[in-house]
């Protein structure tokens, strides 16, 4: 049940506000990079099995972060059976709260939040004095871009230390599923200064849901060396043979219900998830604001009567 496509979208003018020289040469550097290749690479070393090289990049790994293992439902980071594991390991139970109420939003995930507000009209905020277009980040989906138009939205970073499965916002049944394939752009605070529509631009899968404040969308965004995102519901949507169209429909799981807090999918490394709900459903918490942290299950926002 894709939405209508739209054949030739009008573009936003985009502003260009002053880029420091870092974000530039930072993002520079990733125009030049094979990103795809790298990613494909990254994604079969990640899940070796050797045990020396599995143990390696653990231990560089906790050398260069700080990781709660005590929250994990293995607590040894050498116990499991490759980074990759490791790095998308499940919560023991009761390490997080799902804030309750049928109207509370809460967070998909473990995060810091890169922005958050109402969108203008078909116009969303990537960082200062950057803006993308709706029309553009759900992959020229008209009907689905009429129903977010002048709604809410919130973007949430995951680093790469955090907790990496996304969970339901609220209580829904899945409408629809988009694979988007594009670039593989990292999606940190520089990256999201220096590179325009960043967003739209990168992979993504679309996911849509009914819930009791309207049509909501979960949007996982890949990046560099994410090369691949996952659903509960669909397995490893992607890499996939890489598609050169539009967005790919993914039949499975429609009309599935999930509870609010359940498991949606995950990040294999890090990445970003975007929210959208529609007009008027929706009042975000007033501490919602770039640079603040959340965790997943605490509430971030409310429904309007």
């Amino acid at each position: 049940m894709s939405g209508r496509p739209v054949a030739a979208p009008v573009r936003m003018k985009e502003r260009t506000p002053e880029v420091a020289l870092g974000d530039r040469l930072f993002a520079g550097l990733q125009h030049a990079l094979p990103k795809h290749w790298l990613s494909r690479i990254i994604y079969r070393v990640m899940r070796s099995e050797t045990p020396a090289l599995k143990r390696l990049l653990i231990k560089v790994f906790l050398k260069g972060y700080r990781v709660n293992m005590a929250e994990a439902a293995q607590a040894d980071p050498f116990a499991y059976r490759s980074f990759n594991d490791f790095f998308t390991r499940p919560l023991r139970p009761g390490a997080r709260t799902i804030a309750p109420g049928a109207d509370v939003v809460v967070s998909p995930v473990d995060g810091t939040v890169s922005q958050a507000g109402a969108i203008r009209e078909d116009t969303l905020i990537q960082a200062k004095g950057i803006d993308y277009s709706l029309i553009d980040l759900l992959a020229n989906d008209a009907t689905a871009t009429d129903a977010y138009r002048n709604g809410s939205f919130v973007c949430i970073y995951l680093a790469p230390y955090n907790y990496h499965r996304i969970h339901m916002p609220l209580a829904g049944r899945l409408l629809q599923t988009l694979y988007v394939p594009g670039e593989l752009f990292s999606v940190n605070a520089a990256t999201a200064r220096a590179v325009p529509r960043l967003f739209a631009r990168n992979e993504r899968v679309i996911c849509e849901f009914e819930t009791a404040l309207g049509r909501m969308a979960v949007i996982l965004v890949g990046a560099l060396f994410v090369g691949s995102m996952e659903t509960v519901y669909a397995g490893e949507i992607n890499p996939p043979p890489r598609s050169r169209g539009g967005a790919v429909p993914i039949p499975k799981g429609i009309g599935q219900s999930f509870a609010k807090g359940a498991e949606l999918g995950r990040f294999n490394m890090g990445s970003t998830v975007i929210l959208l709900f529609q007009q008027g459903r929706v009042r975000w918490e007033d501490f919602l604001q770039p640079q603040a942290t959340v965790q997943m299950g605490s509430a971030i926002g409310v429904g309007l009567s």
